[in-house]
């Protein structure tokens, strides 16, 4: 069953400045596989969008008192929601363009610093891509995908490491403490978090890896004490071989080992389309059989593929929802978390 919506390309306006949203402002859903409509969060959740077109209707509010009682509005709505998720721990893995861009890194370091700070449990894990294909040009490696995974090669395999744990990882928690919380930096080879082995396309795709086994146990009392672990995807096989792990699927994996409530993947569009062909068909809400026939039809593809199968993976093994979310969209967490509409595709037990 899925669920379409457009675009919520207005919602950085409501990132800012979110007012309450009037009566007449809630969601229409068009379902594709069912006349049942369902909400994506049940009633605690407000629509980003209509919140987004109601701050676009009002005046510029006259005085300083104004505007401040529509952010105190903003934090009113928000209770319901920080309340359900309070002490829930939520796994994000971080990459693509809102890696790029300074502003977006910023918005997605605030967004986590303060879900953190209002009682959730974030653990981040991180890709690298764009950093990693800026390090390969400078040693003269052409960046090489199949399937949406990296092939790796000894050379690229290096390059990898470095840039994921030695300079990725440590910038995000340099800048996790600058916002004013506490982070912690491992890769999955510390503690043996995380045990891989090659890929089942290890002759084209190379040290690309496979997660047979997660080893939370260092994890718990990092998120106990209230810190941010910050996981980058390098692990090592039971004979020390390093291997490039997939972002998405390592966040799969240990969203399901640490019980998380939610997974969030940040990506570089906007969801999961009914249409690969037209961005205005973005499914809002889908189950698991629902994604699973729109892979077995040809309209999930490419790079999507691992993102859709490790957020299935998560879900079949407990986690209760997993979002592929637009991290173009400035403070796209706290949209997905906070508000009805959401910033992508939610996909459902």
């Amino acid at each position: 069953m899925l669920f379409t919506k457009p675009h919520p390309s207005s919602l950085a306006a409501a990132s800012t400045a979110l007012p309450k949203p009037g009566p007449t402002a809630n969601r229409v859903a068009t379902p594709l596989a069912s006349s049942t409509s369902r909400r994506r969060g049940g009633p605690l959740r407000v629509s980003a969008a209509s919140v987004a077109a109601a701050a676009a209707a009002q005046p510029t509010p006259a005085s300083p008192a104004a505007a401040a009682l529509s952010r105190v509005d903003v934090l009113s709505e928000a209770l319901p929601f920080i309340q359900r998720f309070k002490g829930k721990t939520v796994v994000v893995k971080y990459g693509g363009a809102a890696m790029k861009s300074p502003e977006l890194q910023a918005s997605v370091i605030r967004d986590l610093v303060l879900l953190s700070c209002v009682g959730l449990r974030p653990v981040l894990v991180h890709g690298g891509g764009p950093e990693i294909n800026s390090w390969l040009a400078r040693v003269g490696v052409e960046p090489q995908f199949r399937n949406g995974l990296r092939v790796t090669d000894a050379v690229t395999m290096e390059v990898v490491e470095m840039v994921l744990v030695g300079k990725v990882n440590k910038q995000l928690v340099s800048l996790i403490s600058l916002a004013g919380a506490t982070a912690v930096g491992l890769c999955g080879k510390d503690a043996r978090l995380l045990t891989a082995r090659p890929s089942r396309d290890a002759a084209s795709l190379g040290f690309v890896g496979e997660v047979t086994r997660v080893d939370p146990a260092v994890l718990h009392p990092i998120i106990a004490s209230g810190h941010i672990p910050v996981i980058a995807t390098v692990a090592a096989d039971e004979a020390g071989q390093a291997y490039n792990i997939n972002a998405d699927t390592a966040a799969g994996e240990i969203a399901t080992a640490v019980g998380a409530e939610k997974l969030l993947l940040l990506t570089d569009v906007s969801g999961i389309l009914a249409d690969r062909n037209d961005p205005g068909s973005l499914v809002r809400e889908v189950d698991v059989a629902g994604v699973r026939q729109m892979v077995s039809d040809g309209k999930v593809g490419g790079g999507m593929i691992p993102k859709v199968e490790c957020c299935v993976r998560a879900i079949a093994q407990g986690v209760h929802t997993a979002s592929i979310i637009d991290g173009r969209v400035p403070h796209s967490l706290l949209l997905e978390i906070l508000t009805d509409e959401g910033t992508g595709t939610m996909i459902t037990g």
